[in-house]
């Protein structure tokens, strides 16, 4: 997998903890570097960590499903993207005024590092079907986490009006891996009779 490819992954799995960042900014307001760190630090980790998860169990199944392993990574990715698309067009403005007063303590903290990098557990288990090396991906998606976390808690505390942003970068995060699933499916010649 080329690092073009990997870092559009990234990118899509960096949505969510986007969005989470920007709602945090925007209910905390104030936010200082220990917040930052904290946030940025717990969702890069989960971020990089998810996939590796994954794949360390796609690797015991490897066998059984190798012949249908394109198809299996294409229908992780859409389901994935599908289900950011979803809560991006049905996103509920009451989840986000319901947030914690500071949501980068404790097991708030937690529970948003698990939900926001949920989505790389089935990206990690498709890259072991295809055979893929995970610790590469698994850096860059971690950093990439990190560095859309910093960006979006001070965006959000910056400007709490532009919380619409995130329910925009969670569809690009979805069409992305639509794209992606999609381009597994070309080069594996499923397309192949029809061009």
């Amino acid at each position: 997998m080329d690092l073009l490819t990997i870092f559009g992954i990234a990118v899509a799995l960096a949505m969510d903890a986007f969005a989470v960042a920007i709602a945090t900014g925007v209910s905390l307001k104030r936010v200082s570097l220990r917040q930052t760190f904290r946030l940025s630090w717990h969702f890069g980790l989960f971020q990089a960590m998810m996939p590796v998860i994954g794949w360390a169990l796609g690797t015991s199944v490897q066998g059984l499903m190798e012949a249908y392993a394109h198809w299996v990574a294409f229908a992780l990715l859409a389901l994935v993207g599908s289900n950011m698309l979803k809560e991006a067009i049905l996103a509920d403005d009451e989840e986000e005024e319901a947030a914690p007063r500071d949501a980068t303590r404790g097991m708030s903290l937690v529970m948003l590092s698990v939900a926001t990098s949920i989505d790389a557990l089935a990206v990690g288990l498709s890259m072991s079907l295809l055979r893929v090396s995970i610790a590469t991906p698994a850096l860059i998606i971690g950093l990439v986490a990190a560095l859309f976390t910093i960006a979006g808690l001070h965006l959000g505390k910056g400007v709490a009006r532009l919380t619409w942003l995130s329910t925009w970068a969670e569809i690009v995060g979805g069409l992305v891996l639509w794209l992606i699933g999609l381009n597994i499916l070309r080069k594996s010649g499923v397309f192949a009779a029809w061009f």
